[in-house]
């Protein structure tokens, strides 16, 4: 499985890339958000997502990975796919699909081509619970490399390891504060060192 390539841009077409890795050329499909920013000719970072089927092996590539985890996001709802989870990504960054859901926003994916008034109400009711909680993440990782999500796994860590959910939250905030390029395990490691000396 392939989960990142670097390499030089090739080709680019409507709807995926070919980038150059020491001399092979991958076929990654991404958002048109993300193509709009690769330019042909210069070297990119992108996160991949592999997707394996008996007639094809689909790659699918992220600038960021808050943008793959959202691509993952959005297919654990009813009726999208990878074309629809892409065609949102194209038209939406994660943080306005988060903003979206937590204001019961239905009109800003029904705007969205392909997107009907039924698969908007499943997003918002197969959404809701999963964005409520990354949402409260959001302020957290404004300045970090961290995507939210992973922001509310470290919580979800470390409230199973004895934290309140108000403790991980506020502990959390204050480390990325003083360290916004903090790597997730040494996160889970300051925060439980901290916990540690404050008894």
């Amino acid at each position: 499985m392939i989960g990142k390539l670097n390499g030089k841009i090739d080709s680019h077409c409507d709807d995926y890339v070919i980038i150059d890795v020491n001399g092979v050329g991958y076929l990654v499909y991404a958002s048109g958000k993300t193509l709009a920013k690769l330019v042909e000719g210069k070297f990119y970072k992108l996160f991949i997502e592999t997707h394996v089927r008996e007639e094809h092996i689909h790659l699918y590539g992220f600038l960021t990975l808050e943008e793959k985890n959202f691509f993952n996001l959005l297919q654990s709802v009813n009726g999208i796919g990878t074309k629809m989870a892409l065609s949102i990504l194209s038209n939406l960054t994660p943080t306005d699909i988060q903003i979206a859901i937590n204001n019961d926003d239905r009109n800003i994916f029904k705007a969205i081509s392909g997107v009907g008034a039924k698969l908007a109400e499943r997003i918002m009711l197969e959404l809701k619970d999963k964005i409520t909680k990354i949402f409260s993440s959001s302020a957290i990782i404004k300045d970090s490399n961290i995507s939210s999500i992973a922001i509310n796994e470290v919580m979800k860590a470390l409230v199973n390891l004895g934290f309140t959910r108000f403790e991980a939250q506020n502990t959390v905030q204050g480390i990325i504060t003083q360290n916004p390029k903090i790597s997730i395990d040494e996160l889970i490691k300051t925060a439980l060192k901290n916990r540690n000396s404050s008894f």
